[in-house]
């Protein structure tokens, strides 16, 4: 096992964390809702690309802000259960091999994703 494993989050907001964990535990970095958030995704994605065409047409711009709500809380809701699976496994692990500076990163995204 490593001794020093590293993995990295893309925030909603595209900035990058990385962080390492004191040791592995076999952690790969494979979640539950893995699936589940890359389905989320791709729907906001399709989504957001149909908001692209209605303001290319000339939509009004009041279904174009209700759209855009819609795609906003799909995100909040997708970043949710990525931090969610986050706590659940990184940090668990983290916790148990004593590594603080993930709690902290942790601390850092929540503040990004609150914004």
């Amino acid at each position: 096992m490593d001794s020093n494993h590293e993995h990295t989050h893309v925030m909603e907001d595209g900035t990058v964390v990385t962080h390492h964990h004191g040791h592995s535990h076999g952690h790969t970095h494979s979640h539950a809702h893995t699936k589940a958030v890359l389905n989320r995704l791709s729907r906001a994605i399709g989504h957001l690309e149909s908001i692209r065409r209605m303001v290319e047409d000339g939509r009004d711009c009041s279904e174009v802000l209700i759209q855009l709500s819609a795609v906003k809380s799909a995100i909040n809701n997708t970043g949710k259960v990525i931090l969610q699976d986050h706590i659940e496994h990184c940090i668990v692990d983290a916790i148990e091999s004593g590594d603080n500076q993930a709690l902290e990163e942790l601390n850092k995204a929540i503040d990004r994703f609150m914004k």
